[in-house]
C-alpha cells in the first residue's frame, strides 16, 4: 500500500465528510496495515491491541495528518469552556517536584486573564484508559500536555480527535501537537563550558530519561561541549528526574570513574541526590568534584553548598504554552513553536 493508493479507498459511513479530501480512518488503517476496528481501538486507547499495531496506527495518523472531523471543538464562535493540564506523573511526583507547580502557575495566570479555568489531571500509563475518554468528550476546549514521554498515545489520539494540544517540551518524534520548549541543548553547553573554564577535565553526567526530548537534548549539549573541547568521553548514568535515581546514578559514576572531577546533572532535583552521594563518598564539593544542575528551582540556592545551575524560565514556559493553546483554539494562524533561552547561575558548587 502506498500513499497514492489511499485516495481510492472507500470512506466508511460516519467517519468523515464524504466530500472532503482529508484522510479518513480507513486511510489510517490501510497505511498501518491493520483493520478499521483496530485503528479505532488504538485511537480510543482500548485494550486488546498489540504495541506494534499501536505504533503503526500512530505513525500513520501522524504521517497522514488525520483528524476526526466529527469531534468538533471550540472555535471563535464558541466560548472556551476549560483547559486541561494533563501531567504525565504520579501524585507523589506532581506534588514534590516544583517544576510542575511552576508550569501550572504560569499557565493558570495566563488563562485566568481570559476567564478560562485550568483543570489539573495527573495521569500515569496504567490510568490513561480512565482519563482519555473525558479528554475526547468535548468537556475541554484544549489540553496542555506536561511531561509526556516519547510516542505517548495522547500526542497522537488527541490531535487526531481534533483536540487542540500544546506540549511542554518538544516531542522527539513528529506529532500534530504544538509545543513550547526551552533551549535545553544550549543550556547544557553553558553548564559544561563553565566547568571547562574552571579547569575540570573529567566531566561526567547524570542524564534525564532518553525517551524524553528534555533528557536527549541536555545529553546532546553535554556531548557537544566535550567534543569541542577535545575532552575524553565519560560513562553516562541515567536518572528519572527524581532524587533517589540520582543517588544511585552518582554511585555508579564514582565506581566507574573514581577520578571524575565534575558532574553535570540534568535537573536540580537530581543534583541534590548527587550532592548527597558525593557527601557520603567523602568527596568535597567543589574541591574534589564540581556539580552543576539544571532548572534553578528555589531549593538550588539553599543546598550545601548552594548549587550552580542553568536557569530556565519555567513560569514563562507555562504562560507561553497557555497563550499558544488559546490561539490554536481560536483558530488563529499557527506560529513557529517557541524556544525560550536559558542562562547560567553561578553559585558555590562549581
Amino acid at each position: 500500500m502506498t500513499i497514492a493508493d489511499l485516495q481510492y479507498l472507500p470512506r466508511p459511513a460516519g467517519d468523515d465528510d464524504p466530500e472532503s479530501d482529508s484522510p479518513t480512518l480507513a486511510h489510517v488503517a490501510a497505511l498501518a496495515g491493520v483493520s478499521l476496528a483496530t485503528a479505532s481501538r488504538v485511537l480510543n486507547n482500548s485494550a486488546g491491541v498489540s504495541m506494534r499495531a499501536r505504533e503503526q496506527v500512530r505513525d500513520a495518523v501522524t504521517h497522514l495528518g488525520y483528524v476526526r472531523r466529527r469531534a468538533a471543538r471550540a472555535t471563535t464562535t464558541k466560548r472556551v469552556r476549560a483547559v486541561a493540564a494533563v501531567v504525565c506523573a504520579n501524585n507523589n511526583r506532581l506534588f514534590s517536584d516544583p517544576f510542575y507547580a511552576r508550569i501550572i502557575s504560569g499557565a493558570t495566570e495566563e488563562l485566568a486573564g481570559h476567564d478560562v479555568p485550568l483543570m489539573v489531571i495527573p495521569v500515569t500509563d496504567d490510568r490513561l484508559s480512565l482519563i482519555e475518554p473525558s479528554l475526547h468528550s468535548g468537556h475541554y476546549s484544549g489540553v496542555l500536555l506536561v511531561g509526556a514521554h516519547d510516542r505517548h498515545s495522547l500526542t497522537v489520539s488527541l490531535p487526531a480527535a481534533g483536540v487542540p494540544v500544546t506540549m511542554i517540551g518538544r516531542p522527539l518524534h513528529a506529532t500534530r501537537a504544538s509545543y513550547v520548549d526551552v533551549d535545553n541543548k544550549g543550556g547544557a553547553r553553558l553548564a559544561v563550558e563553565h566547568l571547562i573554564r574552571q579547569g575540570r577535565r573529567n566531566i561526567a553526567t547524570i542524564a534525564g530519561p532518553p525517551n524524553m526530548a528534555v533528557g536527549a537534548d541536555r545529553l546532546a549539549g553535554y556531548k557537544e561541549s566535550l567534543a569541542r573541547a577535545g575532552l575524553p568521553e565519560m560513562p553516562i548514568a541515567y536518572g528519572d528526574f527524581s532524587q533517589a535515581s540520582a543517588v544511585h546514578a552518582m554511585w555508579r559514576l564514582l565506581d566507574q570513574r573514581p577520578g571524575l572531577d565534575a558532574v553535570f546533572v540534568a535537573s536540580d532535583i537530581m543534583a541534590t541526590g548527587a550532592l548527597h552521594a558525593l557527601r557520603r563518598a567523602g568527596r568535597r564539593v567543589p574541591d574534589d568534584v564540581a556539580v552543576v544542575g539544571f532548572d534553578d528551582i528555589p531549593l538550588a540556592a539553599h543546598t550545601n553548598p548552594p548549587l550552580t545551575t542553568i536557569r530556565q524560565p519555567i513560569e514563562e514556559t507555562g504562560t507561553m504554552a497557555a497563550r499558544r493553546l488559546l490561539s490554536i483554539i481560536d483558530g488563529e494562524a499557527e506560529e513557529q513553536d517557541p524556544l525560550l533561552p536559558t542562562t547560567l547561575v553561578a553559585r558555590a558548587s562549581a
